[in-house]
């Protein structure tokens, strides 16, 4: 029998790539990350154990440096709207990942514009659900000290668009819900680390006609413990109430916890609100932008279950323009209101005066 050759499957080697690469930077390894001749070494402050940091540093000759992205740098105070790379020469571990993350750290005396490499290991970052805080250094010289490090093209990152891949249909059962009656829940596997995503279907649509959708984000905290600090927990039962009312419809659950950070930054986020700031602010002391959400995964599952036209349960423009943008129908839109406490008003009001989300807050807010 014949060697197997990997070029006669239909993986993207791209997407393989990506997966390796995020998967050792999440154990805290060095990622080369290369464009012809140069490479760049990067760890991830959010997973990279103080000791292989002072490793890292000894062996790059202290050139290393940190890369802060746009919504760090301007909550340091720096002046320029971009990810910016600052010398850690003698800086120790506790110190790098104070000014990558923490609250009054104060803004570094040296920085400059951060090239492209060094912007692709925040992306990079983001893929593995991290804090985009990177420890960079150019090793193009000295590259076979990290001859045992996964490497990845710039090129197949800035290609790879993970979120693109397959999904597959994985098993579709019934579930009885409470006050809801029989639903169909669908698992569908794929994307970065095949993750599986489900859509819950309420009742018969008719997918020949004009479907009644949510499209849903998991949410931990609210979804399943009652959290009072968001909506979410209100929007994913009252969702799957209207599609019920409307007739049927499907609820598409995606695994994009903390608005697509991941549970780790969303809790850092957390610990930032509590002392004051707001959902948006707390995010990019964090490096993070206001939303990570992607939807190719809802488009992926709607054109599976063979569902072209919607009207869509959500608060989100985005979610509208993602779907127009994957080649689904929108007929309509209709709120999805949750209950407003004294925990979520702020919340709510960010949402609405920041993030473009379409809510009359003040009429919700004197209904109470």
């Amino acid at each position: 029998m014949s060697a197997l050759n990997p070029e006669n499957f239909e993986f993207s080697t791209d997407a393989i790539m990506v997966e390796r690469a995020t998967s050792e930077l999440r154990y805290g390894r060095p990622v080369l990350i290369s464009e012809g001749a140069r490479k760049l070494a990067a760890v991830a402050i959010d997973c990279v154990a103080p000791s292989l940091y002072d490793q890292f540093a000894a062996v790059v000759g202290d050139r290393h440096q940190l890369l802060l992205t746009a919504p760090r740098a301007q909550r340091l105070g720096l002046p320029l709207a971009q990810d910016v790379i600052t010398p850690l020469a003698g800086v120790g571990f506790d110190e790098a990942a104070r000014l990558s993350y923490a609250l009054g750290a104060e803004a570094p005396q040296q920085w400059q514009p951060a090239d492209m490499l060094a912007r692709q290991s925040a992306e990079l970052a983001r893929l593995a659900l991290l804090l985009p805080a990177m420890v960079v250094a150019d090793v193009s010289a000295q590259a076979e000290k990290f001859g045992g490090c996964c490497e990845i093209a710039a090129s197949r990152l800035k290609g790879a668009d993970v979120a693109r891949q397959r999904f597959e249909r994985v098993v579709r059962t019934r579930v009885p819900l409470k006050d809801l009656g029989d639903a169909d829940f669908v698992v569908f596997r794929g994307g970065l680390a095949q993750k599986d995503q489900v859509a819950i279907i309420v009742g018969n649509p008719d997918v020949t006609a004009t479907v009644p959708i949510r499209i849903h984000s998991s949410c931990l905290t609210g979804d399943l413990c009652g959290s009072l600090k968001c909506d979410c927990g209100d929007q994913l039962r009252n969702g799957l109430t209207l599609l019920r009312q409307a007739g049927g419809g499907v609820l598409l659950y995606l695994d994009q916890e903390g608005r697509g950070t991941g549970i780790g930054a969303k809790m850092r986020a957390y610990g930032y609100q509590h002392l004051g700031l707001d959902t948006i602010d707390a995010d990019a002391e964090l490096g993070l932008s206001e939303d990570h959400r992607r939807y190719e995964a809802a488009v992926a599952m709607l054109r599976d279950l063979g569902i072209a036209k919607v009207a869509v349960y959500t608060n989100n423009p985005s979610k509208i323009a993602a779907l127009r943008a994957g080649g689904i129908l929108v007929d309509a839109r209709a709120a999805v209101i949750g209950r407003v406490t004294a925990e979520n008003q702020n919340y709510l009001r960010t949402k609405t005066l920041r993030a473009g989300h379409m809510l009359d807050l003040d009429k919700l807010v004197a209904a109470e």
